[in-house]
């Protein structure tokens, strides 16, 4: 079988994991599909230095879709908090613009081992946290809006460096600093990683389509066409599954479940 067809299948089991964990818990799903891609794509013939851009960019252009059919099902559902979304979604737009900029200046091992930190004490923080009760206001009174923006301008430029869509970082902080409700927290994050990834994806596809690197066949700039398109076949079909069993499952089992996935990640990066 051809590798590209091999690939295809694979990610499109990957897809129905990945669109799972973004209806149920707000994220992205880059945090996986990108140690997969690192795998697969050199089969395809990626070359070392083409291998992160092309990793990146497929990730955030799955994560375009997967994030807009979660991102409509919360809007039915009623769990988008309008009136803060203006100042998220302008600070993510700012920052993955920024975090493309300085893509290439950053050393990444301080980059990953600052990204573990963070979500390790996170995960720490929503696990101690579960039993607490939520607030469930779509304002926030003790955060000034102009501080939100700029911590979401933070999470989106990390979001773009590490291709996810940034729900793993903007969720524990929505719920744990702004007392947002854990399933507001989660429609806001799908509308955040629609915008990061939006503008993530088209930055990684003008660049490849602009490279003198070598790319392999079925290459669309910095996105191989054959994993965009098995993650998110499945994906688009699982997302919404996802949203619903978050709907059923209690805050503090949502608040649990995040916990672990952050805390498996962190470590994984930090040992890695």
């Amino acid at each position: 079988m051809d590798i590209a067809l091999q690939i295809l299948a694979i990610c499109l089991a990957l897809g129905a994991v990945v669109g799972f964990l973004a209806g149920l818990l707000g994220i992205g799903g880059g945090l996986i599909i990108v140690p997969v891609l690192l795998v697969l794509l050199p089969l395809a013939g990626v070359n070392e230095q083409a291998l992160m851009p092309m990793v990146l960019g497929t990730s955030l252009a799955a994560i375009l879709l997967t994030s807009s059919s979660t991102l409509f099902m919360h809007h039915r559902l009623g769990n988008i908090p309008r009136p803060i979304l203006p100042y998220i979604l302008s600070g993510v737009g700012l920052g993955a613009l920024i975090g493309s900029y300085f893509a290439d200046t950053i050393p990444s091992h301080l980059l990953k081992l600052f990204f573990a930190c963070f979500v390790i004490i996170m995960s720490l923080q929503m696990w101690l946290g579960s039993k607490k009760a939520d607030g469930c206001a779509d304002t926030l009174p003790d955060i000034p809006s102009s501080k939100l923006t700029a911590v979401s301008g933070l999470i989106g430029s990390l979001s773009s460096l590490l291709g996810i869509g940034g729900g793993v970082l903007l969720v524990p902080y929505l719920t744990s600093v702004t007392k947002l409700d854990m399933r507001r927290a989660i429609g806001a994050s799908s509308a955040a990683g629609f915008v990061v990834s939006l503008m993530g994806s088209f930055g990684y596809m003008w660049s490849g389509l602009h490279t003198a690197l070598t790319l392999p066949p079925w290459s669309m700039g910095y996105i191989y066409l054959p994993a965009f398109v098995g993650i998110i076949c499945v994906s688009l079909f699982t997302a919404p599954v996802g949203v619903k069993v978050a709907k059923k499952l209690q805050v503090k089992v949502l608040k649990r479940c995040f916990a672990v996935l952050l805390f498996i990640v962190g470590t994984k990066i930090l040992i890695g």
